[in-house]
């Protein structure tokens, strides 16, 4: 006997043509673009004050492990300037869940439970960190060209501050594994 699923199906979202329809609150300019863009990544930053620990305490690379610490703090700092931003265009800083950055703390996590500890994990978490750099990268980037647009030149310096801070935070990444991390993980294929 066939039994239908009680999960509600979706209505569908697009026209025959395939084109996306708006929600009714979809952003109509670029100001609320921003917006909807600065609560995504204030979410983002939040959840990875809880995901950055969970990392350096399962790397065993001391330069890993401090490397991760020193950009937990620089997080933190960067949630405060997401707050003056908010500020600087009078709005009350609030957070929408970003399932990107949810997806990409997952893979993370997925990523410890598939590896073993020691260099290939430590390998593994420089990989999945610097996913999250790049999406943040990415964010910060857009968001600080949405900020000059709109002639936001407040918002779009303090944005600028953060966009630094995540090139700088990859570029350790890269310097870390490139420099032991990767040809250790590496030599354990030959074991």
């Amino acid at each position: 006997m066939e039994t239908k699923s009680k999960k509600q199906t979706a209505p569908k979202q697009t026209t025959k043509a395939g084109v996306t329809k708006p929600k009714s609150n979809a952003a109509s300019g670029l100001t609320e673009l921003f917006e909807d863009g600065l609560k995504d990544i204030y979410w983002a930053e939040k959840a990875l004050t809880k995901a950055i620990p969970l990392m350096a305490k399962n790397a065993t690379s001391p330069e890993l492990i401090d490397a991760l610490t020193t950009h937990l703090t620089e997080t933190e700092e960067q949630i405060t300037r997401l707050e003056q931003v908010f500020e600087s265009i009078g709005k009350k800083a609030s957070a929408k869940k970003c399932d990107a950055m949810e997806g990409l703390i997952e893979e993370g996590k997925g990523i410890l439970e598939e590896t073993e500890p020691g260099v290939v994990r430590d390998a593994g978490i420089i990989a999945a960190a610097q996913k999250i750099e790049h999406y943040e990268i990415a964010t910060y980037g857009t968001l600080r060209q949405f900020a000059e647009t709109l002639g936001l030149t407040d918002a779009a310096a303090l944005l600028e501050l953060t966009l630094d801070e995540e090139k700088g935070a990859d570029k350790k990444l890269t310097e870390v594994a490139v420099a032991a991390i990767n040809i250790e993980a590496a030599e354990e294929d030959e074991k």
